[in-house]
């Protein structure tokens, strides 16, 4: 992948060479003394081709013309007036009551939408980009957004985590702190102050990680002293260099890049009496008397999940000491911070401003107000497109993990149907055109313009996770919305929307993305050794640092290509075989010893199994005929719980042991289901008892309520699956 030699020059532009105005604190925070709760009635969704962004309307004659729709309603925890359904009698009578709720959220372009958060490190970000670019934030959207904060905050200590569940942390605590000030929040609040207290018994924010410590000092409320080095001459290394930017996996690469931006500016917002009482609160010292240099490596143990190597502790050393004082000439910096900013304008573009995350979105709209200012296109439209990851819900309004889960959700809502029996129901089939149709839209049809110069994978024919303008091949995105389409349009009475020249177009990309380890990975195949984990300096982060092989996305791509032969058996059949058998002996080969396979994009062991067992079963693997099949159904079902049920803690993606809930969890539990149905596990009984658990905490309208995190909605597949198998579950 050769870098591009010409590099965009930015030196025509507006810049404030770390510097801007002083935020205008009063328009861009008008909040009432009063306003504590929004109407939720007012609340709207507003989904356009999959882009899904919330409205607060503030007349009665908006209200009017724009009705609350049943969606609105249930993901606002409002009464949505949907009648109780009669009663199952069997799992599949319940997998329909599933199915009639489930078709009054559909929206409009043939999604679904959801909720998607856990991590508290989000917002600040935002709202810390809103602040330091002056950009106004709604009074609803402050109000709402504290409302959510306060909500999660933890009952005992006052403080935040990492994500929902987490123990109070210096980086949660910090960051969230500074959001509420910011949003108007009285510091002599009674909650303040024991977030405040929680803060300094952790050290204060001078024990912040990394990230911490790199918002703080752009807000104005650290020094950048205390940050470690994100030079942006890093992305001036030869393409050949094992440690180039490059070769990092895709969510490091694209946050690190207009970080080190940022970094080689050293922007800082100009003071406000905000900041400077900031700058007291946040310290368990006078800010005037902390050493901050001191403390680049400082960090409170219950951040340091990942401490750094002490190779990079020498490097960074070495930056700050040699590199950055003597070494580092002006030509250098201005090379570097020129083809970053070219690379963050390629990501701008490739994405229509949406970009890969709600965490690369706020720092890209950081760098562009630094370099081309507060009216220039690139800011206004970053403006705008920092909606897309924001979500509306009865505790407040969160940050989304991204911005959305469009296309994931609606594969496997047809997918589900499918397996029930349910799709030539006709009952079901204007729910179902239309997410066919979504899909059908949602894929992507071109590659990134000069796909190498800027670090891109082949994303021709692919699916993302969200959006086709979002853009990111993701592999069992794109395998699972195949999947989807070769259903729905081989069952009779569907149309064929996506040519077979567009279904060769998704399997030539998926060919593309097997590692040389035979698994596949998730955005793009892995490009650097994992000895690169010793550069990560993330902290509060594991295994970040390069794309791993994940027995999830590899099943995924086998179940997908699979199919795909059946139904087009003499397109690159060789290549399909070849893959397809080296994709399993990874997934064999990823098996514990136990009989677990350990799982990264949901959680944790149950959801790896039930993707694990799927791939075996494809090619004939069964409880019956393999040993590890049944070692890997003896783990599960040593560890159902008394109920009937499974549940399983996020704790387990921590520990990468097995750590129960403390109850059973619905979607684990079909999970488990799932994976045991798959390889067909000869006795019944373990199943009916899980299955009767999933049935018996549906509530009367179809609906299951939201338990702990857990990943991805699937539930009513396995009533549906079981019924396939052993008949109709009758239910105890």
């Amino acid at each position: 992948m050769a870098r591009s030699k010409a590099v965009k020059k930015a030196s025509d532009k507006k810049t404030f060479n770390g510097t801007a105005k002083p935020p205008q604190t009063t328009s861009q925070l008008p909040l009432s003394s009063s306003a504590t709760k929004t109407d939720l009635e007012r609340w709207r969704l507003q989904d356009i081709k999959g882009r899904q962004t919330w409205h607060y309307l503030h007349t009665d004659a908006e209200v009017t013309a724009w009705p609350q729709t049943v969606s609105d309603r249930y993901f606002l925890g409002l009464d949505t007036g949907l009648p109780d359904l009669p009663a199952p009698k069997t799992g599949l009578d319940s997998a329909v009551n599933a199915l009639k709720f489930f078709e009054k959220l559909q929206l409009a372009p043939g999604n679904w939408a959801c909720e998607y958060s856990g991590p508290m490190f989000l917002l600040p970000g935002l709202v810390i980009a809103w602040h330091v670019t002056q950009t106004p934030i709604p009074e609803s959207h402050s109000i709402e957004i504290k409302n959510y904060l306060f909500a999660r905050q933890n009952p005992e200590d006052g403080g935040w985590g990492l994500h929902v569940e987490g123990d109070s942390t210096v980086f949660g605590t910090a960051m969230n702190y500074v959001v509420l000030r910011l949003l108007g929040a009285d510091a002599d609040d009674e909650r303040m102050i024991k977030a405040r207290s929680t803060l300094h018994v952790l050290g204060g924010a001078v024990n912040g990680p990394h990230w911490a410590k790199f918002w703080l000092s752009v807000l104005g409320v650290c020094e950048w002293d205390a940050v470690n080095p994100v030079p942006p001459e890093l992305w001036l290394l030869p393409d050949w260099v094992p440690i180039a930017p490059w070769r990092w996996w895709i969510h490091i690469r694209q946050v690190f890049l207009p970080m080190s931006y940022i970094y080689s500016k050293r922007f800082v917002c100009p003071p406000t009496d905000l900041t400077r009482q900031l700058r007291e609160e946040l310290y368990a010292q006078e800010y005037k008397s902390i050493d901050f240099s001191a403390h680049r490596d400082s960090i409170c143990p219950r951040d340091n999940y990942h401490p750094k190597s002490w190779i990079l502790n020498t490097i960074n050393w070495a930056v700050v000491n040699v590199w950055n004082p003597y070494l580092r000439t002006e030509r250098i910096a201005q090379r570097g911070e020129e083809w970053t900013y070219d690379l963050i304008q390629r990501e701008d573009e490739n994405t229509d401003f949406a970009n890969l995350g709600p965490v690369n979105g706020p720092l890209n709209l950081i760098a562009c107000y630094i370099t081309e200012g507060d009216d220039s296109y690139a800011v206004k439209r970053h403006r705008e497109r920092m909606h897309d990851f924001l979500w509306v819900k009865g505790e407040g309004m969160l940050m989304n993990g991204t911005n959305g889960v469009q296309t994931w959700d609606t594969a496997f809502l047809i997918q589900a149907v499918v397996e029930a029996g349910l799709a030539q129901d006709p009952r079901w089939r204007p729910m179902l055109l239309k997410a066919l149709g979504f899909l059908e839209d949602q894929q992507i049809r071109e590659n990134c313009r000069e796909q190498e110069t800027c670090y891109r994978h082949q994303r021709k024919g692919a699916w993302a996770f969200s959006t086709k303008v979002q853009g990111y091949t993701v592999s069992d995105c794109t395998s699972e919305a195949l999947k989807a389409v070769l259903l729905l349009q081989n069952t009779p009475g569907f149309p064929c929307l996506l040519s077979d020249e567009r279904l060769e177009q998704a399997v030539d990309t998926l060919l593309t993305m097997q590692n040389a380890s035979k698994g596949f990975s998730s955005y793009e195949p892995t490009r650097g050794s994992e000895y690169l984990e010793y550069l990560n300096a993330a902290e509060v982060f594991g295994r970040i640092m390069v794309e791993y092989d994940y027995p999830e996305c590899t099943t995924a791509v086998i179940t997908a290509v699979s199919l795909f032969s059946k139904y087009h058996p003499t397109y690159r059949r060789e290549e399909i075989d070849r893959i397809t058998v080296d994709a399993l002996k990874y997934i064999r080969a990823a098996q514990r010893p136990d009989g677990s396979w350990y799982g990264s994009w949901g959680i944790c062991f149950a959801y790896a199994a039930m993707f694990a067992l799927e791939s075996l079963a494809s090619v004939g693997e069964t409880y019956e005929n393999s040993e590890r099949i049944r070692r890997a159904c003896q783990f599960l079902i040593d560890r159902q719980m008394d109920d009937g049920g499974w549940g399983e803690s996020y704790k387990s993606c921590e520990t990468g042991v097995y750590t129960h809930h403390a109850q059973s969890q619905v979607v684990n539990t079909a999970w488990v289901c799932l994976a045991l149905l798959s390889s067909q596990y000869p006795d019944p009984a373990p199943l009916a008892k899980g299955l009767n658990l999933i049935v018996s905490r549906q509530l009367p309208n179809g609906e299951w309520k939201q338990e702990a995190i857990e990943g991805v909605f699937n539930k009513s597949w396995a009533l549906g699956a079981f019924a396939h198998r052993f008949g109709d579950l009758k239910l105890s």
